[in-house]
């Protein structure tokens, strides 16, 4: 007869292999986004060294292209998407008042998909071959005629990630639609659950047709079409207008449950109520309809029509509006409220900052004219990082700092938290804000070499981004000190913290 401690080890993979607890796989998602977040920085990391001066110095340039490529793939799909649902099955059942998600064995089919679909994609840097050395816009025909035979797994691998969000956007609109506490109203429905039914909505519309771009990429690659060939028939210029239609709602996906967070959080340690709930609701649900007409202002070098450029100028000009509303009610939540700066707040304060500054650089991206000088430059670089960094991992950070009490039942290091915060904080400035100026000076991206008058300020940025990499090891070290802790929480976690989930005291247990 086994023993307990012989046991123990197949009992404790089995619980995570086939749990169907929201709590435990919200958990998984949590843990894989984070493993996938240093693993791609890794890659971020050898960008900036072999950046650090001119010239060739650390690799050849078809490793820095297949760098660059997984960079951004796991960076998205593999980082801000599973932690933001991770956030969303440990915290809308709570919020609701739901026992759990509506369906807990699609909710752990839908996680278990994503390692081997990271597996797969990553092992192609290990083949024989070269791995995808593209891009990650994967651009035909660079992807279709001249992507190496390992693309097919990337192909595969996006399939994978593609249904895991198609599921689980399935399950969280199931579970907020049919599984609220019967005092839980529409109006009463927290911000944060909000956001991540739109949100929901929006995985189900444009990742169908990514995989379907995908797809006619392979049969272009395999099966004698030419969707993407002019040589047949086809046409390049398709495949942009395809991703991009997926690509600008994607940029959504990965920002509106920020917005949840921020709105949550903000109020907590303001002592006040969420300034203009109704507008920040409705805001949110007019960026989501904006951002499916709003894609050709990634083209508008393409030579779109004129017609075109200017109907897609106005609307990308026009979704300033809304999200310029939420960062008001933001501030005026803030304004005149007993204000506490703890590690939450100091996040969410950064991101609404960061966020704006990001917001900025996108309108002037979206006027045409400037953007022939801007398009395919650093300056591109920066505007994406501002807004994905400073916004989606800023919430993220945000939102981690504000649950983990409630989700360990211990309480984390304030000064850690705060040597986090600051570090990252001033290291992403140091590392993006000069980006700005190579753009506008005419640097291009996604390249391993440039001139010598664009030294200094790379040298810069890959000095920052040295520091923030260090700062990131800071929040690793906090959240496990904080799992591994022996104190138990007592009373409060946050005064002012509002909702159901606070209400949950045997959420930690």
């Amino acid at each position: 007869m086994k023993t307990y401690a012989n046991t123990r080890p197949i009992t404790y993979c089995k619980r995570w292999l086939t749990t169907t607890n929201h709590r435990d796989i919200g958990t998984l998602y949590l843990w894989l986004s984070c493993i996938l977040f240093f693993f791609a920085g890794t890659m971020a990391l050898l960008i900036r060294a072999e950046l650090f001066q001119p010239g060739m110095k650390l690799m050849q340039p078809e490793f820095y292209n297949q760098l660059v490529t997984f960079h951004g793939l796991i960076m998205i799909f593999g980082v801000i998407m599973p932690a933001f649902a991770g956030l969303a099955n440990w915290q809308i059942p709570l919020m609701i008042g739901a026992h759990d998600m509506a369906f807990p064995r699609l909710n752990n089919w839908s996680f278990w998909l994503l390692p081997f679909a990271f597996i797969l994609m990553t092992s192609t840097l290990f083949m024989s071959g070269d791995a995808p050395n593209f891009g990650w816009t994967m651009y035909a025909p660079l992807s279709t005629t001249f992507g190496p035979p390992s693309t097919d797994y990337l192909i595969f691998s996006i399939h994978l990630m593609g249904l895991s969000s198609i599921l689980a956007g399935i399950n969280i609109i199931a579970t907020i639609i049919n599984m609220r506490s019967p005092t839980m109203s529409w109006k009463k429905l927290p911000v944060f659950v909000w956001s991540w039914l739109i949100t929901a909505f929006l995985l189900l519309g444009v990742m169908p047709v990514l995989a379907g771009t995908v797809t006619m990429m392979l049969f272009d690659r395999h099966f004698g079409t030419s969707f993407f060939n002019a040589a047949g028939g086809g046409d390049p210029l398709l495949y942009q207008h395809l991703f991009w239609f997926f690509g600008h709602p994607e940029v959504y996906i990965l920002i509106l449950p920020a917005f949840g967070v921020i709105s949550e959080v903000v109020p907590t340690f303001s002592r006040k109520a969420l300034f203009g709930r109704t507008a920040m609701i409705y805001a949110i649900i007019s960026i989501a309809v904006l951002s499916y007409i709003v894609w050709v202002h990634h083209m508008f070098t393409t030579g779109v029509p004129l017609i075109a450029q200017l109907i897609f100028m106005y609307t990308t000009m026009l979704i300033a509006v809304p999200t310029g509303i939420k960062v008001f009610n933001w501030i005026t939540t803030m304004f005149k409220g007993s204000i506490s700066f703890e590690t939450p707040m100091l996040f969410a304060i950064g991101f609404i900052f960061m966020f704006t500054v990001g917001g900025f650089s996108g309108l002037m991206l979206s006027i045409v004219p400037a953007d022939f000088q801007y398009h395919d430059t650093y300056f591109v670089v920066a505007h994406l990082h501002y807004v994905l960094i400073a916004g989606s991992l800023f919430a993220l950070y945000s939102a981690i700092y504000y649950w983990i009490p409630l989700w360990t039942g211990h309480r984390y290091s304030e000064k850690l938290g705060r040597w986090h915060f600051w570090l990252t904080i001033i290291a992403f400035n140091i590392t993006f804000l000069p980006m700005h100026f190579l753009g506008l000076a005419g640097m291009p991206r996604r390249i391993p070499d440039y001139a010598l008058k664009f030294t200094d300020f790379n040298m810069m940025a890959t000095i920052g981004a040295f520091i923030f990499g260090l700062a990131q090891v800071l929040f690793l070290i906090n959240v496990i000190k904080t799992i591994r802790s022996k104190k138990e929480i007592k009373g409060e976690v946050w005064e002012g913290a509002m909702g159901l989930e606070w209400d949950a005291q045997e959420s930690h247990e």
